[in-house]
């Protein structure tokens, strides 16, 4: 058995005698990255009422395919955290999907790299997606999901500054939860305001 952490290696207090597994990339961001961050403003927003001791992690993971309690899992790294496939079981684990929910989209460059990794799954036919941030979801939820980025994009290029931009998103997905990673979006295509 043991605990891979992708992203946000909190709540530290449950399991402890199970290996913890992450990458250099997931450690160093603990300490003074991303990770890091969000836990500081938390504890700053919240007064320390939330689950901020990180897990121990008790292994490394640097190879690209990896056995962890009799699963194979396929490891891509990124620069602060990874993604994990589940061969096996036909699935996926990623940071963040959410087929009704707006996500934190860092610009147009970021969102073209998450469509084609959304683009990825379809194409290797996952039946289950796994994240951080959402229940399970599956293959439409994906479509969905890449239909709404498309249009994020569209929205941008058409407003004339965030608000606008955020009242039209607001407009077009009005059941859409996530209205903080909204604000984070926007002000990414529209950092000057």
């Amino acid at each position: 058995m043991g605990k891979v952490f992708s992203d946000h290696p909190n709540g530290g207090t449950i399991f402890k005698d199970v290996k913890g597994y992450a990458s250099e990339g997931t450690i160093k961001s603990m300490k003074e990255g991303t990770i890091n961050n969000l836990v500081t403003g938390f504890e700053t927003s919240f007064g320390g009422a939330f689950a901020k001791e990180y897990h121990k992690i008790t292994d490394i993971l640097k190879d690209n395919k990896v056995n962890i309690g009799g699963f194979e899992l396929n490891i891509t790294y990124h620069e602060e955290n990874i993604k994990i496939e589940f061969p096996q079981i036909n699935c996926v684990y990623t940071h963040m999907l959410g087929h009704d929910c707006h996500s934190i989209v860092a610009g147009e460059d970021h969102v073209n790299v998450i469509i084609e990794q959304l683009k990825r799954y379809i194409e290797k036919g996952y039946t289950l997606i796994l994240s951080s941030h959402y229940t399970p979801e599956n293959l439409d939820d994906v479509k969905t999901k890449i239909d709404y980025l498309e249009n994020i994009k569209k929205i941008a290029k058409e407003s004339e500054d965030i608000n606008e931009f955020k009242e039209e998103v607001k407009k077009e997905y009005p059941n859409y939860s996530g209205l903080n990673y909204l604000d984070m979006t926007a002000s990414y295509f529209f950092p000057e305001n």
